[in-house]
């Protein structure tokens, strides 16, 4: 299955111009752990950074600098790991692991944003699956014991 089936695309980004005070708003406000920096590129959406709430307390707070002064662009991570929407679940979870991250933004083709995943939706994902699997062996057993009387 492709990751496009599974990915988000309600994607919450912002301009690398925005304040940090209010990229932490956006966080806030849709409640979420991330959002993804986002410059237009030939009429689309690209995505070139991502700014956790983690960034946010250890590079401002944790130093104890005022985090009015800064921009999403000054703390985002960069370069962003991003994966192709026609990539699979284990490509998906390989540049995961190699890259030490746990959400990913999806991309198309030519590089514009088509939604995010996270280390979460796939393990929804598969535990739905393997659910799946269990009633499946289950409900075999049941059908054989009423077949084998």
């Amino acid at each position: 299955m492709p990751i496009n089936e599974c990915c988000k695309l309600d994607v919450v980004c912002c301009d690398p111009e925005l304040s940090l005070p209010d990229t932490a708003a956006l966080m806030r406000k849709h409640h979420i752990g991330d959002v993804i920096v986002v410059e237009t590129r030939s009429g689309t959406r690209t995505p070139v950074g991502i700014v956790t709430d983690r960034d946010i307390v250890v590079e401002t707070m944790a130093l104890q600098l005022d985090a009015t002064l800064f921009t999403a662009g000054d703390i985002m991570n960069t370069p962003l790991v991003t994966v192709k929407e026609n990539a699979g679940f284990v490509e998906t979870l390989r540049l995961m692991r190699t890259h030490g991250v746990r959400r990913m933004p999806v991309v198309s083709e030519n590089g514009a944003l088509y939604g995010m995943v996270t280390a979460d939706d796939i393990v929804r994902l598969l535990a739905l699956e393997l659910s799946l699997i269990t009633e499946a062996m289950s409900g075999q057993m049941a059908h054989e014991r009423r077949l084998r009387k």
